[in-house]
């Protein structure tokens, strides 16, 4: 059975990072941007992160250009915004697709293990959210404005 943790994918500051790392940890991995309104998001992922960091969880963030290209800077510029803006201590991923013909086979993957709400696999926007157990399969998926603190009930029983 495929999980998150067979893929390898590049970190903002390019090293190859092998999510088989994440193995046996619970794992919210967000589309993210950094002129979204949704953006402030990014203090309640480093919140969640911070508080259930030590329980075997973490924040995994990719950010994304795909929506209203609301994520235009490069790499460097893009981990140096959430860093020092909103204190993200979470990995941050190298920019990737999420959908239509070049998205990265990660979000192929988690798209197909959990459509949305209504039905549909593909991201509708910037800060949509797949929470992945620590056997890397997905056990839900959020949609963009459901926050990290109202995700935080159900974080609590995969913990």
């Amino acid at each position: 059975m495929a999980s998150m943790h067979d893929f390898t994918m590049t970190s903002a500051t390019g090293e190859q990072v092998s999510l088989s790392d994440y193995a046996g940890k619970v794992c919210l991995v967000v589309n993210v941007a950094s002129e979204c309104g949704l953006t402030p998001q990014y203090e309640g992922l480093r919140a969640l992160n911070d508080k259930y960091g030590s329980n075997g969880f973490t924040v995994l963030g990719f950010p994304c250009n795909q929506f209203g290209a609301q994520e235009p800077g490069t790499d460097a510029e893009i981990l140096e915004f959430a860093t020092s803006r909103y204190g993200a201590d979470f990995p941050i991923f190298s920019k990737i697709e999420v959908n239509g013909d070049g998205a990265c086979d990660l979000y192929r993957f988690l798209k197909s293990s959990r459509a949305d709400e209504e039905g549909k696999e593909d991201i509708a926007w910037n800060f949509t959210k797949f929470l992945v157990d620590g056997d890397g399969q997905v056990v839900a998926r959020f949609g963009p404005t459901t926050t990290p603190e109202q995700i935080e009930a159900e974080l609590g029983a995969h913990l």
